[in-house]
């Protein structure tokens, strides 16, 4: 058995497919993405550049997820998410879409696609959902947040936010580098690893510019 049988082929892009992956041919794939062994991937979703999906991965139908973003090993990202550049999603972490789930209607009759909506979850840039990790849609995670292993998201993450439990609550705030920001006072954390600077005004978080602005 040749190397491309037992790791996948690879394009003219560089993306990587392992033969026991399910990708549609309506998906996009972005150059340079890996799908690994009984990922699947569905019609009319799409990945950015250079992103890793790990085995049994799920992407439902018409996903949208950006650059760079790892999907670890049976993590099930459900239409209609969207996931910024540079996400991360833990194993067997998953992103909801059903408000109210129901096999069957109030009669009794298996539910179509016509008796819901489905209703996705929006992750920021740069963020992180650990593993096992349940986010509930319709949230929204902030840009750069944390979201602990084990914890069940039903409210929106702010930007930079350090969340834990069930339900989630914030507990911290994290830098880029996703570790815990130290309290310097007056509103002031700073990265105990880059020595990034961050300020605390009216529950958000905002990264310091070498001008004194707040990034756009």
């Amino acid at each position: 058995m040749t190397e491309a049988e037992t790791t996948g082929a690879q394009d003219r892009d560089g993306v990587t497919v392992a033969p026991t992956a399910d990708v549609d041919p309506r998906a996009g794939i972005g150059a340079g993405t890996r799908i690994w062994h009984l990922a699947q991937i569905r019609e009319d979703a799409t990945l950015g550049r250079d992103c890793n999906v790990g085995r049994g991965a799920y992407v439902g139908p018409g996903v949208v997820i950006g650059d760079n973003v790892k999907l670890q090993n049976h993590a099930l990202v459900y239409e209609p998410a969207r996931l910024a550049d540079g996400v991360f999603i833990g194993p067997a972490a998953v992103l909801t879409n059903d408000e109210y789930p129901r096999a069957v209607t109030p009669e009794g009759r298996p539910k179509s696609a016509g008796d819901w909506t489905a209703v996705g979850v929006t992750v920021g840039e740069g963020a992180a959902v650990g593993a096992r990790a349940v986010c509930v849609a319709p949230v929204t995670v902030g840009r750069w947040a944390l979201v602990a292993a084990g914890a069940v998201v039903t409210q929106d993450v702010p930007d930079f936010a350090l969340v834990v439990g069930v339900p989630a609550r914030r507990v911290g705030w994290v830098g880029r580098a996703g570790r815990p920001l130290v309290a310097k006072g007056d509103g002031v954390w700073v990265c105990p690893l880059t020595g990034a600077g961050y300020a605390e005004t009216g529950g958000r978080l905002v990264e310091h510019t070498p001008g004194g602005q707040e990034p756009t």
